[in-house]
């Protein structure tokens, strides 16, 4: 097989973390695969790096202020306050706060955006990130063991270069958290292969293909219990190959969930090790620029089994290896055969039994028939640095002087921030997509049966060009939406079972400090001490002192002279006093 430029990401620090005693979700899963890959010594043979850990700020390309205001404070002593007895941010048991919580998620985020970078430069034609993949987190909410969704961040920075990606996630449980950010987009293309039916989180049949503009590219293979390798290949590669001639994507995120492994605790597939990297091996073979992703697996020995086989797939040399196991620190682990397999088990494959794989295989070809084209998009030069950047929202720790600080602060205070409550006004009879609605984790159809949902759809614009969107259900009986009792419905990973969860009077527009606020609040900039003065046009955010100044000044201008007003004579006695060690000299 022809060579590829393998960039490896990993932090040392991630499997130092853990969920809590008892919880299924070892992060120390990494740590075990790393030390395998380099005990089979494929650590030489790619580029191997540390990735910078993400930022709150770029963590807001797709989640809400709030939301990551919470992650960057919560503590399990301040948990209970803060998630206001578990009904916000943190619902159930599924995604405890652990200590370090946010160092994990920026560990795990920046992997995948660094990733993204890495592969849009055309340094890499694979990028491995097996921290990542955690693909149930919602734009304000975490969900099924996620809290920041690494994934859509990923996608958004290469939407900034490419005008097509592909996103295929093998892992048992349906990816819920991806396909809702880009239901309404015609650039991302989701096609998910997971378990459906009283599972875990109770999305994903076929007839979720998405929304307006992203109609018909959302693709989901739900599959019943026991599938193996030869079942899940014939269904997977002609889907696959499908996709590829028609929506021709530009680069492609594979995420490798483990859990679709035989013996996983909380899954329920068939397949092997050959069988689970076999999907790297088709993509592998495209030559199409390619990210690999962990997510799920809670049987740790598999887990770090495969991924290091699929790290060799990536390389090209899973002939080469030798199966018998290598001694490395965790070599007792992997008794009584110390081999690199992972076998199947004598579990019935539902699927063949019934006869619903050649049904749903064939409802997935068609339609992906239906799809004319690729879909194009108007591309232009990618700017080096962001306005972000720009602007001074994210500054390094090193190279400022006072005046940058200044520049900065001041820009801050003026930046025009988006208002929440246009979603609804503006519709004139159009059906409603709130996306920072509480019943995001449901809200696309449940077709099992006992009754009915209705969806509400409206597309909300990402930076990256098509949005990033979440939406939002009312059910009608089937005991799976939003109900109309004032509470709502959410599932449990671990065991499966939906649980209720307390609705707010007011819903859930965005908060300070928890108080719910109405549908016409202004957003409020996490961080920031700005407050919104009602008298200013747009909605600037400006402190009293600055009031005079933003009324009488246009932004351009006032960016132009750094925040200073050369004009106006009269300045607040307090600022002046309070930062005359700021003082820059005309």
């Amino acid at each position: 097989m022809s060579k590829r430029k393998v960039a490896y990401y990993f932090d040392t620090d991630v499997g130092s973390y853990t969920y809590g005693l008892g919880h299924p979700m070892k992060p120390h899963r990494i740590r075990v695969t790393h030390d395998l890959v380099a005990a089979y010594d494929m650590l030489p043979k790619m580029h191997v790096l540390r990735a910078k850990r993400a930022s709150p700020e770029m963590l807001t390309a797709f989640h809400t202020d709030e939301y990551i205001h919470f992650l960057t404070r919560v503590t399990p002593e301040t948990a209970e306050e803060l998630t206001y007895h578990g009904t916000r941010f943190l619902v159930g048991d599924d995604n405890p706060a652990f200590e370090g919580l946010f160092e994990f998620c920026s560990i795990s985020a920046g992997g995948s955006i660094c990733a993204a970078q890495r592969i849009a430069s055309g340094a890499a034609d694979i990028a491995i990130n097996w921290a990542g993949g955690l693909h149930h987190a919602k734009k304000r909410e975490a969900s099924g063991f996620c809290y920041v969704n690494d994934i859509v961040l990923g996608i958004l920075e290469l939407l900034r270069s490419y005008p097509r990606v592909l996103y295929i996630d093998i892992d048992c449980h349906h990816g819920d958290g991806v396909e809702e950010a880009f239901y309404t987009t015609d650039r991302v293309m989701t096609c998910s292969f997971h378990k459906f039916g009283e599972y875990f989180p109770g999305t994903g049949t076929q007839e979720d293909r998405g929304r307006g503009k992203g109609k018909g590219y959302a693709i989901n293979v739900p599959l019943k219990d026991g599938i193996t390798d030869e079942s899940f290949q014939s269904v997977f590669e002609p889907v696959i190959a499908k996709i590829l001639d028609v929506f021709q994507p530009s680069a492609v995120i594979l995420q490798c969930g483990a859990d679709s492994l035989s013996g996983d605790k909380l899954g329920c597939f068939n397949l092997t090790m050959n069988g689970h990297a076999h999907c790297v091996q088709f993509l592998r073979k495209q030559n199409i620029p390619l990210i690999l992703l962990g997510g799920g697996g809670y049987t740790v020995k598999n887990v770090a089994r495969t991924w290091t086989y699929e790290t060799a797939c990536a390389l090209g040399i899973e002939n080469d290896i030798d199966p018998n196991l290598p001694w490395n620190e965790y070599f007792e682990w992997f008794a009584p055969r110390y081999r690199l397999e992972v076998v199947g088990n004598n579990m019935d494959d539902v699927n063949m039994k019934d006869g619903s794989l050649d049904i749903v295989r064939v409802t997935a070809l068609e339609q992906l028939q239906n799809l004319v084209h690729a879909p194009s998009v108007q591309m232009h030069d990618v700017p080096k640095e962001s306005i972000g950047h720009h602007l001074g929202f994210m500054k390094d720790e090193e190279g400022w002087d006072e005046l940058d600080e200044r520049l900065a602060q001041h820009a801050r205070y003026v930046y025009t921030l988006q208002e929440t409550s246009s979603a609804s006004s503006d519709t004139d009879g159009e059906e409603s997509w709130d996306s920072d609605d509480s019943s995001s984790s449901q809200w696309r159809r449940q077709t099992n049966g006992r009754g009915r949902s209705s969806i509400t759809s409206k597309p909300t614009s990402s930076a990256a060009g098509n949005g990033a969107t979440n939406g939002n259900v009312s059910g009608n009986g089937n005991g799976n939406g939003n109900g109309t009792n004032g509470s709502r419905k959410r599932m449990s990973l671990m065991t499966n079972r939906y649980f209720d969860v307390p609705a707010h009077e007011n819903g859930f527009g965005h908060f300070e400090c928890g108080a719910p606020l109405g549908k016409n609040v202004k957003r409020r900039f996490f961080n920031y001490p700005e407050r919104w003065d009602s008298d200013l046009n747009g909605g600037l955010a400006t402190r009293d002192a600055f009031s005079p100044l933003a009324k009488t000044l246009d932004l351009a201008g006032l960016m132009e002279r750094g925040g200073r007003d050369r004009e106006v004579d009269t300045v607040d006695d307090d600022w002046d006093d309070n930062n005359s060690t700021m003082a820059v000299d005309s």
